[in-house]
């Protein structure tokens, strides 16, 4: 249990020599890290076969002290999976199969040579390129609520706190009022990623504003629509990220009951949001007087039965009531009159990844992405 905020430094400091091979390309160290995607797509073609089975050559050959292999979140190139890089060598292996494991710690761990037919090829110049840094695909992106996935294991919290998870809501925690939270989310020009496209800042303001004491954060992970799954990799690769976020909304709306709406079709991601809950709850940043600091905030998941409409924020409220998920009239809105009547915040799940990295880095700096008003 972490019982104050310098208990949660220390944690990060401890922990940041999980990352250092990720992190340090050029390091040289003699050992090296294997880390192996396990998002939905990977996992259906048996990368936790594959983890399963480096772990095990790896024990066999007495080479654990030279390597280690674990789970990541999606990398998002699906249809190269399963995919696993070695770090801090920066090779990315694409279409991995568990046959091909002895060929990489043979050649590539022990004779240092990369296994070239594993490597993906540009379809422009027919080459093979071996770093995720130099392809297209990833040319362009500026992962931000993607940020830890391919990066740390989403079912370790060490990690996540290790890339400064949970410092945000301490800061805030520590030194901030609502309304400053508040304000700081209206700063940035963040809205809602659900689809609807309003401020955040604006709907969390609406909602501490709302008279009464109890009132409930929930987050909209029923992802609906056909064939998207950017919520369902966020839950599966980065789930701190969304416990954190809905704790300091939690703290800025002046709830302290947290809802996660998700879809029952997503037993992946709902299995590691329940080792992330429990693991938060374990270090005190769930719970009653978190960090010591006298906040309560909590966590409950509901599951929906798969009807499309229920990612409507209306039809999600009747939902986790116990009615027919059907979207009722507005006014009045959620902010005033949600859950079993509360004032009501609820955001999707890209939105909530968003926000614990604008408070690490600031308003302006997520402001000076995209154009002048989103």
């Amino acid at each position: 249990m972490l019982r104050s905020i310098e208990d949660l430094q220390r944690v990060k400091e401890q922990s940041q020599g999980l990352l250092f091979l990720r992190k340090n390309v050029e390091a040289v160290t003699g050992k090296r890290e294997i880390l192996v995607c396990a998002g939905t797509g990977c996992h259906s073609a048996m990368s936790k076969e594959i983890v399963q089975e480096f772990n095990n050559e790896l024990k066999k050959r007495n080479m654990s002290d030279k390597a280690t292999c674990h789970i990541t979140g999606c990398f998002g190139f699906c249809e190269k999976g399963p995919i696993v890089k070695v770090y801090p060598d920066d090779v990315f292996y694409t279409e991995v199969k568990v046959s091909d494991v002895d060929d990489i710690i043979s050649s590539h761990l022990m004779e240092g040579e990369i296994v070239e037919r594993l490597l993906y090829v540009d379809p422009k110049t027919k080459k093979k390129i071996d770093t995720q840094h130099h392809m297209d695909f990833y040319g362009k992106q500026n992962r931000i609520a993607l940020r830890n996935c391919g990066l740390i294991d989403p079912e370790r919290i060490d990690e996540y706190i290790a890339n400064d998870g949970y410092v945000a809501l301490a800061d805030i925690l520590a030194n901030k009022q609502p309304i400053d939270v508040v304000n700081h989310l209206k700063d940035s020009g963040l809205r809602g990623r659900g689809g609807g496209g309003y401020p955040t800042g604006s709907k969390w303001g609406m909602t501490l504003r709302s008279p009464g004491t109890e009132k409930y954060m929930v987050c909209n992970a029923d992802e609906g629509d056909p064939g998207a799954f950017m919520d369902r990799s966020i839950l599966e690769g980065d789930p701190h990220s969304i416990i954190e976020a809905m704790a300091i909304g939690g703290f800025a709306i002046g709830a302290n009951k947290g809802i996660v709406y998700i879809r029952a079709e997503y037993p992946l991601a709902i299995k590691r949001l329940k080792i992330a809950i429990a693991q938060a709850k374990e270090y005190n940043l769930l719970g009653k007087n978190i960090l010591n600091t006298g906040f309560d905030f909590d966590l409950e998941i509901k599951y929906g039965a798969g009807a499309f409409v229920c990612g409507e924020e209306t039809a999600l409220i009747q939902s986790i009531e116990g009615h027919r998920g059907e979207p009722v009239s507005k006014p009045p809105y959620p902010s005033e009159s949600g859950l079993f009547g509360k004032p009501t915040c609820v955001n999707n799940v890209e939105t909530l990844a968003n926000i614990p990295v604008i408070f690490q880095k600031g308003a302006e700096w997520y402001a000076s992405i995209g154009t002048e008003f989103s």
